[in-house]
């Protein structure tokens, strides 16, 4: 069976290093905010751009902190309005409302699976104050659109960069091409750590400023408390592992693109739509998602081949019992995409013979 990501074998030539950063890290008996975190923090926030990065101890935390510091700062109060894609992960939602927020779920593009501008105007209200895209599937979102909405209405841009570490929009990488940019680093992710952690990146050190004290109890200064805060940490482990991993981001995303275009270029079948792409350097392939009226057929003729595939992700937001409120929506094009998504394999350790293999499962598929 070809598994659907080897993290082992994605990780295993920088196992020696990874082993090295490890021990470094026991032997210096500081485990939480040293030099690890402040090093990473320094190098992540210059391959992206921004001034500022403080590392969190999850992407879900990175998000919901930009949103938490801006309720501080006066700029959001509960019950304002925040524009988000529909058919993004849950978390990009729950950062909103865990806040006292309202997602307002806005459809997608079909080509790009990433939020339309030309649906955002409509679902403008007086009480909205930001627009929160998602770089999903690893493909940047239209933000020269978005800012000029942005721009129009005086809103803030929050960019979900949890799946698109690296990308490149107009010359500018995703994270730094808005107000704040939260990043994931669960495994899987193109820059993945091995266990929990996340990012936030700004230009702004007002915002930057009150965000170091919220992830910290909301001090800034031990036993001193500005804020209700929550504890919200890269570790020093998990910092240099990224550490470690970071050098190597951008050859990896060379290869995801390399593997990219040979399933582009190879698949062929009249019952499967693969996914657009067209600007090179806007697209990190954290996953090759293609689409099938016909997915339950097309996974098990797959798994036959020795193919393991995932759905990213079966059941949309406004279908979920935890968002029950917004159940009455009608969303006809969300509904559709998460009806006949479909994941193929796509990571750096993939041999030629795995991607010709999967090629082949594909184009031999009949519903």
């Amino acid at each position: 069976m070809i598994p659907f990501l080897d993290i082992q074998a994605i990780n295993k030539p920088y196992e020696k290093e990874l082993i090295e950063a490890s021990i470094r890290v026991i032997q210096s008996g500081w485990y939480i905010m040293g030099q690890e975190v402040e090093a990473f923090e320094k190098n992540f926030a210059t391959y992206c751009g921004t001034s500022f990065c403080i590392g969190t101890g999850n992407g879900l935390d990175a998000l919901s902190l930009i949103l938490r510091a801006y309720k501080e700062l006066k700029v959001l109060k509960a019950g304002d309005e925040v524009i988000v894609p529909a058919n993004t992960y849950i978390a990009s939602v729950l950062a909103i409302s865990n806040n006292g927020l309202i997602p307002i779920l806005v459809e997608p593009e079909l080509h790009s699976y990433n939020l339309n501008p030309m649906k955002i105007e409509a679902a403008l209200t007086p009480k909205t104050k930001v627009i929160l895209p998602v770089h999903l599937y690893g493909k940047t979102a239209s933000l020269s659109d978005i800012s000029t909405i942005a721009h129009q209405y005086n809103l803030k841009i929050i960019e979900d960069c949890a799946q698109a570490h690296g990308a490149i929009y107009q010359s500018k990488k995703v994270g730094s091409l808005g107000d704040a940019g939260g990043f994931s680093f669960y495994p899987g992710k193109n820059l993945g750590a091995l266990g929990d952690g996340g990012a936030i990146t700004t230009d702004n050190p007002e915002l930057f400023q009150t965000i170091k004290a919220l992830q910290n109890y909301g001090s800034k200064q031990k036993y001193t408390h500005l804020f209700k805060g929550v504890n919200s940490r890269l570790d020093e482990i998990q910092a240099a592992m990224l550490h470690v991993k970071l050098k190597y981001l951008d050859n990896e995303i060379a290869k995801r693109r390399t593997i990219a275009d040979y399933y582009l270029q190879h698949i062929q079948n009249e019952h499967i739509i693969l996914p657009k792409n067209t600007n090179a350097k806007s697209h990190v392939w954290h996953l090759f998602v293609i689409r099938t009226p016909f997915r339950n057929k097309f996974i098990a003729h797959l798994e036959k081949y020795g193919v393991q595939t995932m759905v990213h992700y079966p059941t949309a937001i406004h279908h979920q019992k935890a968002y029950r409120e917004f159940s009455h929506y009608s969303l006809p094009l969300t509904e559709k995409i998460h009806k006949e998504v479909v994941s193929l394999p796509l990571h750096p350790a993939l041999t030629d013979y795995h991607i010709e293999k999967i090629v082949t499962a594909v184009n031999s598929f009949t519903p």
